[in-house]
This record gives C-alpha cells, structure tokens and sequence, in this order.
C-alpha cells in the first residue's frame, strides 16, 4: 500500500507541475493575440487548464473505470465554483470585480451545466450524447470568442513564442504521464483502502486538478486582472463538463452509478446558480459571499463521503 500511496502522490505532483506549467506558457502565447484579458482567462488559458481533467478522464476510460474519471470532474468543478473562488478573495483582501460582460455573456451557463446531468439521467453516456455535449460546449466557446476583441486587451508577454510553445510541449508531456499513473495508482490504492475509487477522483484528485486555474488565477489577482481569473475559472468548468464528458462518451460510451448524476451534479449545477447570484450582487464578489461558497463545499465533501463510504 505504501509504494501504492508513493507513486499516487508522485503522479499527482506531476499532473500539478505540468499543467501549471502548460497553463503558464499557453497564456503567454495567447496574450500576443490582441483578445481581451477575459477571452484569454475563459478560452486559451482554461483549455489548457482542463489538461489534467482530460488526460485523467481518458486514462481511466482506458483502465476500465470511467465513473473516476466522469467524479473527477464534477469534484473538480464544484471546487472550481467554491473552494478556488473563496481562496483568491482571501488572497486578494478585497472584492473580485465582475464585468457586466461576463454576467451578460454567461446568462445560459448555469443551464449548460444541466445539460450533462439530464443526458445523464440513465446512468449512461452513449456515443451520441457525447457529440451533443461537444457541440453544446464549442458552440458556447465560438460566440464568446467572437466576442473576444472587445474589452480590455491581456497584457503582452516579453517571452518568445518559440520558447513558450516548446515549455508548452514539454509540460503537456510531464502531465500525460503524471495523469496515466495517477489513474491506476488511485484505483490500486482504494482498493487496499477498502473505499470507492470515486471518492479519491472526486476529493482528491479533483481538488488536484484545479492547480493550473488556481495558480494562474492567483497571479492574475496580484496584477489586479479579476477578468483573467474569473474567466479561466469558468472556462474551465463549462469544459469540463461539456467537452471532456463528451470526449469521454465518444470513446467510449459508458455506464456508471446514477448518485454522480443526483448527489455531485446537482452540487454542480447549484454552486453555479449560487455563484452567479454573487456575481450579480453589486457585480463583486466578497468575503462574505466567499465564506458561504467555502462552507458549500465543505458540505459537499461531507456528503460524498458519506455517499460512497
């Protein structure tokens, strides 16, 4: 079990180190591109951040346990719409700033979140809903970059193009392997723990994979670039669950225990609603709403492990 635990945290480390360096480097290749600081934040920068996630969720359809990789994700998004949001407010000391852009373009976000727990109903995710929520997440993805020149410009980066696109090759390489034995250690270690694999995709792992946005997201609020931090996160949870379930579906379509659709994806879909609320609340975000999103989390972690003890 010990060698088990090792290489589990060896893998994490490098799906952590590589997709935050990947993160990293694509949003300096992506700042030459004149798009505004929130198209960078919630289209380049977040499809790299959803890497992990993705590479995860493809090897462990490849292992045989998809049901990891599909917890994996919905954890990782309601740490994303929670945990993650409360800890840049506390790092900022102050209220995150939304742009009425972002409330207006993201009036629908919410209900696509929806979108996989419905087709999800059943317990199954065949070849044809995965495409359904691929197309559902690009099409949501091109108008918003359509829209993506307008707003405040990103920041130029002083870094040569050539420099970063390799640093972004090399990461992406360190994360595919990190994400392979991250997959097949967590599943080896649940089993000599004598708990369900999903709960470790969904508390562990998912709280891993967040990482990239966390650190970008971080950095962003030290230069006072709310729209790059709010953007990357919501990226990548729109990804997350459109675009990867569906990538994962059209693999390989797949069964798994309906309680991720009733007791994860309804945490999902509400800390969205709850968000926005927030969000729509004198357009800040602040310690006090915060507080609430840390103590939703919490609950949700209580209620999985209970649920998959």
């Amino acid at each position: 079990m010990l060698n088990n635990l090792f290489i589990f945290f060896v893998a994490l480390y490098m799906v952590i180190k590589g997709s935050t360096m990947a993160t990293k480097y694509a949003g300096r290749l992506a700042m030459g591109f004149h798009l505004s600081k929130y198209t960078v934040g919630f289209i380049i920068v977040a499809v790299i951040s959803i890497l992990p996630e993705t590479f995860i969720a493809i090897n462990s359809a490849i292992a045989g346990v998809p049901s990891f990789g599909l917890g994996m994700l919905f954890g990782s998004n309601i740490a994303d719409l929670t945990l993650i949001f409360a800890i840049l407010v506390l790092y900022a000391g102050r209220s995150l700033r939304v742009e009425s852009k972002i409330l207006k373009n993201h009036t629908v976000f919410p209900f696509l979140l929806l979108l996989p727990l419905i087709l999800g109903l059943d317990g199954y995710f065949s070849r044809l809903e995965g495409v359904a929520l691929i197309v559902a997440g690009g099409i949501f993805y091109f108008v918003t970059l359509r829209s993506g020149r307008n707003g405040e410009p990103a920041p130029r980066d002083k870094t040569g193009r050539y420099e970063s696109l390799c640093m972004l090759l090399i990461s992406m390489v360190v994360l595919l392997v990190g994400a392979h034995f991250t997959v097949t250690s967590a599943s080896s270690l649940a089993n000599n723990l004598g708990i369900n694999p999903i709960l470790i995709g969904m508390l562990v792992v998912g709280l891993g994979t967040t990482m990239p946005e966390l650190f970008f997201s971080l950095k962003s609020i030290k230069r006072e670039d709310d729209s790059l931090a709010i953007g990357d996160l919501l990226g990548t949870v729109l990804a997350d669950a459109t675009i990867v379930v569906g990538i994962l579906a059209l693999m390989n379509p797949f069964a798994f225990p309906q309680k991720i659709i009733y007791i994860t994806g309804s945490f999902m879909v509400v800390a969205s609603f709850v968000l926005f609320r927030f969000m729509r609340s004198g357009r800040t975000l602040t310690r006090q709403e915060v507080f609430l999103l840390f103590v939703f989390w919490l609950v949700f972690a209580l209620v999985e492990f209970i649920a998959n003890s």
